[in-house]
C-alpha cells in the first residue's frame, strides 16, 4: 500500500465522518422539536448500531476476500441512499410509520458507517505490516492519528448538523451532504486501485469467529466501554440539556461537538502522552491503568450529579475530564487490536472488533433512551459506571502479558 492510497482511504473516511456526525445531530434536533420523546428518539437509532454488529462481521471478510476498496465504495454509496430516502419522509405520516421509516434509513447508514470506518482502520494495519519495536510504535501513532481526527471530525459534523438545520432546513441539509458524498465517491471509483487489503489467501467462514484470545478479550472490554459513553451520550445528555438547562439546539450541538472534538484532539494525542517507549511497550497494562481512572471519574461524576452538587460545572467539567481519560482507553484498544493481528487478517480481525464495538454502542443507545426516561442523567452514569467497571475486569488478564512487540 502505497502512502498515496492511505491518503485517498483516509480522506473519504473524514468526508463520511463529517456527514455521519451532521446527519446524528440533524435528526435528533429536527425530530426532537417534532416531539419525539427520549425513547423514542434512542429507538431511531437501534437499527443504525445493531446494522453496524453484522457489517462489521461481515465486512471484515468480504474486505478479506474481495479488498478494501469494495467495502470503501459501498460504504459510501450506502451514506448516500440513506441520506436521499430520509429526505422523501412525509411530515403526514402517522408516527408509528415515520419512526419505522427513519429507523430504516439509519440502518442503511449503519451499514455505511462501519463499512467506512472498517475500510479505514484495516488499511492502518496494512501499511504498517512489520512487527518491530519501531513499526509498533510508528503504528501506534498511525491509528491514534487516524481515530484522533475521525472524532475530532464528527464533532465538528455534529456542529454542522445544527447549523444546516438552521441554515438550510431538514431537507437541503441532506441533500448537501449528499452531493459531498458523490463528489467523494467519484474521487475514490477512478483513482484507487489495486486489491487493497485483500488477502492472500482465501477467507475462510469460519475465520469470522476464531480469534486468539486477546482479541476475544479485547473485543469484550470494547463492548463495554463505547456502552458506558453511548448510555448518556446518544440521548440523555442532549435530552438534559435541552429541557433542563433550557439550551438552544445550536448550543446543545456546540457543546457536544466541543466535547467530541476534544476527545478526538486526546486520542491523536495519546502517543505523546506516552512518551516513554517502554510504557506504549506495555501498552496493556497502560490500559488498565487508564480504565481504573475513568472508573474513578465515572462514578465521581455519578455521585456529584445525583446529590445536585453544582450541576452546570459539574456535568460540563465532568464530562470534559470523563471524554480526556476515555480517549486514552480509546486509543489504547485501537491500537491494540491492530498490534494482535496480522498484516493478511487485519480487516477480519477490526470487523470482529469492530463488531463489538457497534454491540456496545447499541445497548448504550438503548439504555441511554429507557434509563433517562426511567430515572434521568444521574442515573445514565450508574449505568455508564457499571459499564466501565466490566471492561477494567475484562482488561486484567491482557495487563498480565507481555503486549505485542
Amino acid at each position: 500500500m502505497t502512502s498515496r492510497a492511505y491518503a485517498l482511504v483516509t480522506l473519504a473516511y473524514w468526508v463520511f465522518t463529517l456527514t455521519d456526525g451532521a446527519l446524528r445531530m440533524l435528526v435528533l434536533l429536527h425530530f426532537h422539536d417534532r416531539g419525539l420523546t427520549a425513547l423514542q428518539l434512542a429507538f431511531l437509532f437501534l437499527l443504525y448500531e445493531f446494522c453496524g454488529i453484522l457489517t462489521n462481521l461481515f465486512g471484515g471478510w468480504l474486505a478479506s476476500s474481495k479488498g478494501l476498496r469494495i467495502t470503501l465504495t459501498s460504504g459510501l454509496f450506502l451514506q448516500i441512499l440513506s441520506l436521499l430516502l430520509l429526505s422523501l419522509l412525509n411530515p403526514t405520516w402517522a408516527l408509528p410509520l415515520t419512526i419505522a421509516y427513519i429507523m430504516g434509513t439509519q440502518a442503511l447508514s449503519g451499514i455505511a458507517k462501519d463499512l467506512t470506518k472498517m475500510s479505514s482502520k484495516s488499511a492502518v494495519r496494512v501499511l504498517v505490516p512489520k512487527d518491530t519495536t519501531e513499526a509498533q510504535s510508528g503504528l501506534f501513532k498511525w491509528v491514534a492519528l487516524l481515530t484522533g481526527s475521525k472524532n475530532a471530525l464528527k464533532g465538528i459534523g455534529f456542529f454542522l448538523g445544527g447549523f444546516l438545520l438552521a441554515t438550510l432546513g431538514f431537507h437541503w441539509a441532506l441533500y448537501s451532504m449528499a452531493i459531498a458524498l458523490g463528489l467523494t465517491l467519484l474521487l475514490i471509483k477512478f483513482t484507487l486501485k489495486g486489491d487493497l487489503g485483500r488477502s492472500k489467501q482465501k477467507t475462510k467462514f469460519r475465520e469470522l469467529f476464531s480469534k486468539t484470545r486477546e482479541i476475544n478479550i479485547l473485543s469484550a472490554a470494547r463492548f463495554f466501554l463505547f456502552a458506558s459513553r453511548d448510555v448518556w451520550f446518544v440521548v440523555g445528555l442532549p435530552v438534559f440539556l435541552s429541557s433542563v438547562f433550557e439550551w438552544s439546539h445550536s448550543t446543545t450541538g456546540a457543546f457536544m461537538a466541543t466535547w467530541v472534538i476534544g476527545y478526538g484532539i486526546v486520542q491523536a494525542s495519546a502517543p505523546k502522552f506516552l512518551r516513554k517507549k517502554e510504557e506504549i511497550h506495555q501498552s496493556a497494562q497502560s490500559t488498565l491503568r487508564w480504565g481504573i481512572i475513568l472508573f474513578i471519574v465515572s462514578a465521581a461524576l455519578a455521585l456529584a450529579v445525583q446529590n445536585n452538587f453544582h450541576l452546570v460545572p459539574t456535568i460540563l467539567g465532568g464530562l470534559l475530564v470523563f471524554g480526556v481519560v476515555f480517549a486514552m482507553n480509546s486509543a489504547l484498544h485501537s491500537y491494540l487490536i491492530l498490534a494482535y493481528s496480522d498484516a493478511d487478517k487485519a480487516a477480519l480481525n477490526v470487523g470482529f472488533y469492530y463488531m463489538a464495538n457497534a454491540g456496545g454502542r447499541l445497548i448504550g443507545t438503548l439504555l441511554s433512551g429507557l434509563t433517562y426516561a426511567w430515572a434521568g442523567l444521574s442515573a445514565c452514569l450508574w449505568v455508564s459506571t457499571a459499564c466501565v467497571l466490566f471492561a477494567v475486569i475484562l482488561t486484567i488478564p491482557l495487563s498480565k502479558n507481555r503486549a505485542p512487540a
